[in-house]
């Protein structure tokens, strides 16, 4: 953390918006273990309303319904692909903490094959007690195992930290998308100095600040 970003939340709506993609090989992928206590396991028929409070819980919603839309558009109809797809993990009581999905580009844009991160979140009273790279870790390794040699995520700037965490893991901005997004990638240098991003500008405190 530098100075610049302990004035601001790992999800902060103050930060100007910007879409950011980043991508990696899946190859060396590096395993994380899990902190005792906890173990990984896969979506089952009901986990909808599990994902949707570890989402609205981590601020990626503000409310039930936002959530579900979000469920409707990504995963519904599609409940069996999740059996094997979306990963949560539990404590040692059984409560849903975090969760990520080994997905596709639903938007069918994306003509590359590669597989899609999508959703990644942590319930925010465990953020910190380090879940979060071993669940990119382990969902990481579960695209690979369904046949997947490239993986894209697809983040923005609010959510800074959670990009500084893909960087660690190895993947780097979209040529194209460090184009559009060139100020985002800005942002995300002056909140994180992260040494992947050597070749942008930190932007300025106004430019950080949304409006």
């Amino acid at each position: 953390m530098n100075e610049i970003s302990r004035q601001f939340d790992n999800h902060d709506e103050r930060i100007a918006y910007y879409e950011l993609l980043l991508e990696r090989d899946l190859d060396s992928l590096p395993h994380i273990p899990l902190p005792e206590g906890y173990r990984f396991v896969f979506y089952q028929p009901g986990d909808r309303d599990a994902w949707i409070d570890i989402e609205k819980s981590a601020k990626e919603f503000t409310d039930y319904e936002q959530g579900l839309k979000a469920w409707n558009n990504y995963y519904a109809g599609n409940e069996k692909e999740l059996a094997d797809r979306m990963v949560f993990i539990e404590n040692a009581k059984g409560m849903k903490v975090a969760t990520a999905t080994a997905y596709y580009d639903i938007t069918n844009r994306d003509r590359s094959g590669s597989g899609w991160l999508h959703w990644v979140a942590v319930r925010r009273e465990y953020q910190g007690k380090g879940l979060s790279k071993p669940l990119i870790s382990y969902v990481l390794g579960v695209m690979q195992k369904l046949g997947y040699t490239h993986a894209k995520i697809p983040t923005q700037t609010t959510t800074w930290l959670a990009c500084k965490v893909y960087l660690d893991f190895g993947f780097m901005p979209l040529p194209l998308n460090a184009v559009h997004s060139k100020k985002g990638w800005e942002i995300v240098k002056a909140l994180t100095d992260h040494a992947a991003l050597a070749s942008f500008e930190p932007a300025s405190m106004e430019d950080i600040f949304c409006g």
